[in-house]
């Protein structure tokens, strides 16, 4: 399998944190610790994303059946994770999940993640919706069903 291309990634990276205006910290690493398949996470406290190259091609893998957009999926991933960053919301909305109860909780990370969407989505524009909106849905998925479960 291919490996993802360091100069390639980094290009990435350098485009979307240009086109964001985001100061966050970028770091790349192989896999999330303890096997579950995330392919980027934002670290509030330390203003920090880590992207997870070889979870980024297996969910890639997963939802489109092969690895010949991986690099427009590491794309999405990473704006993703710049629309946790830039969310001016999302220290009150971690401070509120904090004391919430478990429904309530549910909906507030729904929302945490449907910010980080709509904020990260402005910055690949250059990648047709079709593409985005499948890795969208799927991400939004299992909170979406949760919140919904519950309301019904």
């Amino acid at each position: 399998m291919l490996n993802l291309e360091k100069l390639v990634i980094n290009q990435i990276v350098s485009e979307l944190l240009f086109r964001s205006g985001s100061s966050a910290a970028v770091t790349i690493e192989p896999y999330f610790p303890g096997g579950r398949l995330i392919g980027g996470k934002y670290t509030l406290n330390s203003h920090c994303i880590t992207m997870y190259t070889e979870v980024i091609k297996q969910q890639c893998q997963q939802l489109f059946g092969s690895n010949e957009r991986v690099y427009d999926y590491f794309k999405v991933v990473l704006a993703h994770e710049l629309g946790h960053a830039a969310d001016v919301y999302l220290a009150s909305l971690s401070d509120e999940l904090d004391d919430a109860d478990d429904e309530r909780g549910r909906q507030i990370a729904l929302r945490i993640e449907e910010n980080a969407w709509e904020n990260g989505m402005k910055w690949i524009d250059d990648i047709e919706p079709v593409f985005i909106n499948i890795i969208l849905d799927q991400s939004l998925a299992a909170y979406r069903q949760v919140v919904h479960y519950e309301s019904a």
